[in-house]
């Protein structure tokens, strides 16, 4: 019995160790989203630009498109924001959110560096945030023309991401069914 209970600490140590080992394998941006494969949050938020305009999740709604969460104390949403200029130049659809931010900084931010926006929602609480789950800026979704959400993308859109995202896009826009995780 003493023999059995010197094990005990080896037990749980190789125990732990298999733990944090798993923990190595798993990709920091890939966040599981309770919210893939169903609507969009509601909600009721002002445009960036037009402070007496009242946007709600509608605004959301009629084509696939990729819906950027950004802000401009972050500074991987500066490093992303040319890719996102590039995507619309392609003629896809890009909504943002601005999280968490002052409206005047982000307007000047958006004529410095240009607008990829369609519609650009201001979230100075990130109230959508939470209701999303964001963890920080930036993330990234697609949702469909109904404006269910069929991807979730955490850190910054890349060329490489980019092309992964497109190809979600190009499927929706074709009417193939896409159920992600």
């Amino acid at each position: 019995m003493r023999r059995l209970i010197l094990f005990i600490p080896l037990a749980i140590f190789l125990g732990i160790g298999v733990f944090l080992f798993r923990g190595l394998q798993l990709d920091p941006t890939e966040l599981p989203s309770a919210l893939l494969n169903k609507p969009f949050p509601q909600f009721e938020l002002t445009s960036l630009y037009e402070e007496d305009k009242l946007l709600t999740e509608k605004a959301l709604i009629g084509e696939p498109a990729l819906v950027n969460v950004w802000a401009t104390w972050c500074p991987s949403c500066k490093q992303e924001h040319a890719q996102l200029n590039r995507i619309k130049a392609e003629g896809y659809k890009v909504i943002g959110i601005n999280y968490k931010d002052d409206r005047l900084k982000a307007k000047i931010w958006l004529e410095k560096y240009l607008d990829p926006y369609a519609v650009n929602v201001f979230d100075p609480k990130g109230s959508l945030g939470l209701d999303l789950g964001v963890y920080g800026a930036p993330e990234t979704y697609v949702i469909d023309q109904q404006g269910v959400i069929r991807y979730k993308h955490v850190g910054v859109v890349d060329e490489k991401v980019w092309a992964q995202l497109k190809q979600i896009l190009d499927n929706l826009q074709q009417g193939k069914q896409v159920a992600l995780q």
